[in-house]
């Protein structure tokens, strides 16, 4: 299953099909009006061309800009006639009318285009806007969505700064919806409290200074009536935060600590 499917069958909605569809996260896939065309690539180099132009979809890009992203400050003397084979090449071999421009370039997408790290991103804006709302279960799909495209490396067989930009991007949605799925879970409460124990458990190990994930599992393990467990969390929390950093746990935390003690 793609990444768009797994993200409609998460949310609830069946989309009509995009007139493109482009996954950078994980296998690199490109479609057009239903077409895969990512076979067409001009290799590593073209791969890593048409990614930054996707990224950067909404402005125009300079060549001395696209030579920097592809070949950093290691750009050989005839960059700017490479530059213009893997454009040349992007042309013929994708859709008419892919790249746009000539001093400066621009990969034009339809509006209703699926990008895979827009789509993350805004997942998780629409489960954070639901919690903030209190409406736990909306937020589970949307949630999960966004967890499961940031959980790919993004262009995992390619470096170069921008790269790392973007997965340090993608790094902070992940804990964002990670954040949002163990919220809605533990919202919901019922069943889905052993997934809120599972996600918090998740955020201390992906993120053992931010107290975010003790806080929700401290709160599921009671509503679960582990109480006992529940404290053993924010003794754990305030033994790494006084090591690692010489503080104590914040007042949000001391308030499920202190409601712990009296439940």
């Amino acid at each position: 299953m793609c990444l768009r499917d797994v993200y409609c069958h998460n949310v609830g909605v069946t989309l009509a099909s995009e007139p493109e569809r482009i996954q950078l996260c994980g296998a690199i896939v490109i479609e057009k009006d239903g077409e895969r065309c990512e076979s067409r690539l001009p290799g590593r180099q073209g791969r890593m061309l048409f990614a930054y132009l996707v990224l950067n979809r909404h402005r125009s890009c300079s060549r001395s800009e696209l030579a920097e992203a592809l070949w950093g400050d290691n750009a050989p003397d005839a960059s700017e006639a490479g530059l213009n084979a893997l454009v040349s090449k992007l042309r013929k071999g994708l859709w008419a009318g892919a790249i746009d421009g000539r001093t400066s370039l621009r990969l034009p997408l339809h509006h209703d285009a699926w990008v895979d790290v827009e789509v993350a991103e805004q997942a998780v804006h629409k489960a954070e806007s639901r919690i903030a709302l209190r409406e736990y279960p909306p937020a589970w799909g949307p949630a999960l969505a966004g967890l499961f495209i940031s959980e790919r490396a993004f262009m995992p067989d390619d470096e170069a700064p921008w790269i790392d930009h973007q997965r340090a991007t993608l790094a902070d949605i992940r804990v964002r919806a990670l954040e949002a799925y163990a919220a809605s879970a533990l919202g919901t409460g019922g069943t889905e409290l052993l997934a809120a124990v599972r996600a918090g458990r998740q955020l201390v190990r992906l993120v053992p200074l931010r107290e975010s994930g003790y806080q929700v599992l401290m709160r599921a393990l009671a509503d679960q009536g582990n109480v006992a467990e529940a404290l053993a969390v924010h003794a754990e929390l305030s033994n790494v935060l006084r090591e690692e950093l010489g503080v104590s746990p914040s007042a949000a935390t001391q308030a499920v600590y202190n409601s712990l003690l009296h439940s």
